[in-house]
């Protein structure tokens, strides 16, 4: 028809693909500037530079700086970007299905092994910060109550499944799960004593073993 107009429906793929990518970018570069620098002298404007974005659109993507943090731990927990949560991922619903209880803690003895490398440096970045900055002490209180909240899920699993030794308590296997895989212990035998990873997998399975299930 004469004097039509045609209009284009926007397409705002491009610009969600070029915001993704800039997130991505941002995430990597405060994890590597987190444990190279610390958490305190990573700055916002530092990050900003190095990822070359400006400082708003940090902010904006963000919200603040231990926000940033918080993005780097779930990065480096789930080992992608991919908005799932860990507890819908395929290697926890493995964990999730195994019914023999001893497979079941290899299985998450493999888990830890594999995650623990790359998220704990970016907790103890987090925990050493938190005596001296408010935000990094809350992020860290969030941290770990979310490991906690983890946990009691998980001895829940067991229990529910009828797997726990007779005179363990919900409370008791939530404590030793919490224990076993707590970023200082990792600290303690694989920075500082030079356990490999696979080591410490197996020796926190055996110890979830001796420690939950019936002899």
């Amino acid at each position: 028809m004469a004097g039509e107009v045609k209009t284009r429906r926007y397409d705002s793929s491009g610009r969600q693909q070029a915001a993704a990518r800039t997130r991505v970018s941002i995430i990597a570069t405060a994890t590597e500037l987190f444990l190279e620098h610390g958490y305190s002298a990573a700055t916002i404007p530092m990050i900003a530079r190095a990822a070359s974005v400006s400082v708003p659109t940090v902010y904006k993507m963000f919200g603040s700086k231990a926000q940033l943090a918080k993005a780097a731990f779930d990065v480096a927990i789930a080992g992608d970007h991919d908005d799932v949560p860990m507890r819908e991922r395929g290697v926890i619903q493995a964990i999730r299905a195994e019914h023999d209880p001893r497979r079941k803690l290899e299985r998450y003895g493999r888990f830890l092994a594999e995650t623990l490398p790359r998220h704990v440096p970016v907790q103890l970045v987090v925990r050493d910060a938190a005596a001296t900055d408010t935000d990094a002490a809350l992020l860290w209180n969030q941290l770990c109550g979310e490991r906690l909240r983890a946990m009691s899920w998980f001895a829940g699993e067991l229990r529910d499944g009828g797997l726990l030794r007779k005179g363990v308590t919900l409370a008791e296997a939530r404590d030793v799960l919490w224990t076993h895989n707590a970023p200082e212990l990792f600290e303690l035998l694989v920075i500082q004593r030079g356990w490999s990873a696979r080591r410490y997998g197996t020796w926190v399975t055996q110890q979830l073993i001796a420690a939950l299930l019936p002899e």
